[in-house]
């Protein structure tokens, strides 16, 4: 970085310790205004906030990353504007209606304690697995390739940024609360903004266009893959989506933390429709530019080490001084926002829905004080998982999707029945999270120990799948994923073992070499051979775990949310009606004519016309890319 770089850079920070000494200095009251910033937020904070607490190292390091290994496929998770809409003119007045301060503490009121219990457990355990995990691997990844340093004080720069990044933002998180957080994220989403739309410019016009883009990329264009795809069948592929969707945006204290901050329901779902429309923007500012990175490393414009430095690398070799500088202020602000989102959502699911109990007669400074330190184990806990996220050996947005599909179903499933079925009971709800959740860990455990096995098998199937299509662009992705293929055997198998594979794998990127349809078939044919004796291998080693394993991760979390439906609808069905009183906090319990008079009095036109682009724009999308 030059000169002007830094100074950006320096007043950026400026700015940022501005507004945290002025929200500092107001001094929360309570817990309330803590965490929910006092429930005096208005539409833009909110929307700014669920975009900059969203777009975080997932998008700038995973996204990008997805982007550049397989083009369109990971798209369906980032066109989820639809998904906030629902948060917006269903949730926000039920929300609102029911008065609640966690989601855990709505499924206590609907159903029991237990349940509470149970949905904290998962949430902070959810935040640890991915959320703090991914975020501090991306910062580290991301500031390690754009300030182009190895080591620092004889530490890898990676920890020493990713470290850094976690004390800078706890920092003014834990000292200033959620007004930090939402006031902080109205600078940090137009500099973000400004930031991601200059580097996907500079990169388009590098490149060529975006017919040049649509050329390299060939196949890996279009969003619906095969049903038989071994990465991306589309069955899989469009359940996991709306499932992990519906959670994270309707669900998830992380997210629904910010309409909870609004002064009323007007405020809350035009806050969720602003957030809305820049939930459309994701695939525009970091997967596409994921795209062109793989164009310009292809026709030798820049080099991309791996795929999830493609954002870094575009930005460290593209960008002139003064532009860099204003990026780099983007990418810090995606991921200090992402964070402190994070860290304020973790302290009040801790406060509020472990500590309050055994604690009621805590002071509420006291409480804060306990919010601030679950925060910091939290934290530390994300970091001490990156080394086992890193073996997994997968591209990190595929990561982070595969492991919030294991999370998502049980609570997706609760809450859509507890909320719209009066019959379902607290010993469903709590059956259903329990067994949910401790299947979806049972195949996280799975992944950890045979997951790289299963995963070897995975990506034969794949470069068997691709190979029939390959250009000659996509020949020298496919030729880079052979020579990956070949590495991740030598890491998982015995070395005589390995060797008798990667002879044939080797042979097979020989042929690729040239591209002819009878290189194509003789490579398939080698491929072909290494999957399957590699798969019955395995199989007959580990029996039907491994089968397991080597389910389809989306197919997985697919089957996994039907099967909570029926676990929780048949327990449901077996066991004692709900209370009357239990029934206040179902969808129609809510229903009153008061509560639907002051529903109706909270919109106008213009926030259906608004609802109805972004759902055009979406559709749009779709039917462009299909």
């Amino acid at each position: 970085m030059g000169t002007l770089d830094w100074i950006i850079l320096a007043l950026f920070f400026l700015v940022m310790i501005g507004i945290i000494v002025y929200v500092i200095r107001q001094k929360e009251k309570d817990t309330t205004d803590y965490f929910l910033a006092g429930k005096d937020a208005g539409w833009l904070s909110i929307g700014s906030s669920i975009f900059a607490s969203n777009i975080g190292s997932e998008h700038l390091v995973g996204l990008a990353g997805a982007g550049f290994i397989s083009g369109m496929a990971m798209a369906h998770w980032e066109i989820q504007a639809w998904i906030i809409l629902i948060l917006g003119w269903v949730f926000v007045p039920f929300y609102d209606r029911i008065k609640i301060f966690t989601m855990p503490e709505y499924l206590e009121r609907r159903f029991s304690a237990g349940s509470r219990t149970i949905l904290s457990l998962i949430s902070l355990v959810s935040y640890v697995l991915t959320k703090v995990a991914v975020t501090v691997y991306a910062g580290g990844v991301v500031f390690k390739e754009v300030f182009g340093i190895e080591t620092l004080w004889g530490i890898d720069f990676f920890w020493v940024s990713a470290i850094g990044l976690v004390v800078i933002t706890g920092l003014y998180t834990v000292l200033g609360g959620m007004k930090a957080v939402l006031y902080t994220s109205v600078l940090q989403s137009p500099v973000l903004l400004i930031g991601s739309i200059v580097i996907l410019a500079i990169g388009l016009v590098k490149v060529g266009g975006w017919v040049e883009v649509q050329n390299i990329a060939g196949p890996n264009i279009h969003l619906i893959r095969s049903a038989a795809d071994p990465e991306f069948p589309w069955p899989g592929v469009i359940v996991a989506s709306m499932v992990i969707g519906f959670w994270y945006w309707c669900t998830d204290q992380y997210i629904v933390q910010r309409v909870l901050s609004g002064r009323n329901q007007k405020e809350a779902r035009r806050g969720a429709i602003l957030g809305g429309y820049f939930k459309l923007l994701p695939v525009f500012i970091f997967l596409i530019p994921g795209m062109i990175a793989f164009a310009l490393n292809q026709k030798g414009i820049i080099t991309v080490a791996s795929s999830d430095s493609a954002f870094a690398a575009m930005v460290s070799q593209l960008l002139p001084a003064g532009i860099k500088g204003v990026v780099v202020c983007g990418l810090l602000a995606a991921l200090m926002s992402s964070l402190a989102s994070l860290f304020n959502s973790s302290a009040a699911l801790f406060v509020g829905d472990f500590y309050k109990k055994f604690r009621p007669e805590s002071s509420e400074k006291h409480l804060l004080y306990v919010g601030r330190m679950a925060t910091v184990a939290v934290v530390v806990l994300g970091v001490v998982w990156i080394p086992v996220m890193l073996g997994l050996g997968k591209v990190l947005y595929d990561y982070l999707q595969a492991v919030q599909g294991l999370l998502a179903p049980a609570i997706a499933t609760v809450f859509i029945l507890g909320v719209f079925w009066k019959r379902t009971t607290a010993k469903g709800a709590m059956w259903g999270m329990i067994v949910g959740f401790t299947l979806g860990m049972f195949r996280l455990a799975l992944n950890v120990t045979i997951g790289a096995k299963a995963e070897l098998v995975a990506t034969a199937q794949k470069l068997v799948s691709r190979i029939g299509s390959a250009t000659e662009y996509t020949r020298d992705l496919l030729l880079t994923n052979m020579q990956s293929f070949q590495n991740r055997l030598a890491e998982v198998l015995p070395a005589d073992l390995a060797g008798t594979f990667q002879s044939s794998v080797n042979e097979a990127a020989q042929t690729m070499a040239v591209v002819s349809p009878q290189a194509k078939e003789h490579a398939t044919n080698l491929i072909s051979q290494v999957g399957t004796k590699l798969g019955t291998m395995f199989s007959g080693q580990y029996g039907f775990l491994f089968d397991i394993a080597a389910v389809n991760s989306y197919v997985f979390t697919a089957y996994l949310f039907a099967f909570c439906i029926i676990l929780v609808v048949a327990i449901s069905l077996l066991t004692p009606a709900p209370a009357a009183e239990k029934l206040k906090y179902t969808m129609k319990g809510t229903q009153t004519p008061e509560n639907i008079a002051e529903t109706r009095a909270s919109w106008n036109k213009w926030d259906v016309i608004h609802t109805v682009i972004i759902l055009s724009v979406v559709a749009i999308f779709y039917f462009y890319f299909w």
